[in-house]
């Protein structure tokens, strides 16, 4: 089944939007049925559990952190991480630096925005973003990439509601890409859309989405 829905999904999604299929919770054995369907990005909600993923499974998969990321945490993931979607502060940015540093690297990030009307979601508002960006502290870090914005919408049946939100990230991602990263061809990516809303986020422009339950069924 999880190979039949991939291949699905393949067929479904526009060439431009990268499925990112979530594994979290999910044993090694799913996610190898799913790379053996074609499947090479996945993404997890905790260190732990994508470390130990990181280990066990093949080395050409592209992992990608999803979840809220602790600083005290960032230096299990740095020496492979490919991206990290929700990146919340400038104090988190600093310390994956930092750790990236350390690997040698330079490690792709997202800026997550909070774009919902539930309190239990992370992220800038758009006001926080730029004063960041334009910041000293920021133009110190040269070992991050920040690639694009992320935003979760609202729990809700309102399909009105979930695509004004996704049309304010989308909106965000223009003024950013017209201002300050106007010169970085890399700033390209709009990770938003899960299960039960990809379709919408993809007609207001997503270009990554994250999909769990669509793959790997219910929990």
């Amino acid at each position: 089944m999880i190979a039949e829905r991939i291949q699905q999904l393949k067929n479904e999604l526009p060439e431009n939007v990268q499925l990112i299929a979530v594994s979290k919770t999910k044993p090694n054995a799913d996610i190898q049925v799913a790379y053996d369907a074609g499947q090479r990005v996945f993404g997890e909600n905790k260190v732990q559990e994508l470390a130990d993923k990181y280990k066990a499974l093949p080395k050409d998969i592209e992992w990608h952190l999803i979840g809220h990321l602790q600083t005290n945490k960032v230096k299990y993931i740095a020496p492979f991480v490919h991206l990290i979607h929700a990146v919340d502060s400038l104090k988190l940015l600093q310390e994956i630096n930092k750790q990236a540093l350390k690997n040698d690297r330079v490690i792709n990030c997202l800026l997550q925005f909070f774009i919902a009307s539930e309190d239990t979601k992370f992220g800038f508002s758009i006001e926080e973003a730029q004063d960041m960006l334009s910041s000293p502290a920021f133009f110190e870090l040269k070992n991050i990439k920040i690639v694009g914005v992320m935003g979760m919408a609202s729990f809700v049946d309102d399909e009105g509601q979930v695509e004004k939100e996704f049309k304010n990230l989308h909106s965000y991602f223009q003024l950013l890409k017209s201002s300050v990263f106007e010169s970085n061809a890399d700033f390209k990516e709009i990770s938003m859309g899960m299960s039960g809303d990809y379709k919408i986020a993809i007609a207001q422009g997503s270009t990554m989405v994250r999909l769990g339950s669509t793959i790997f069924g219910n929990r």
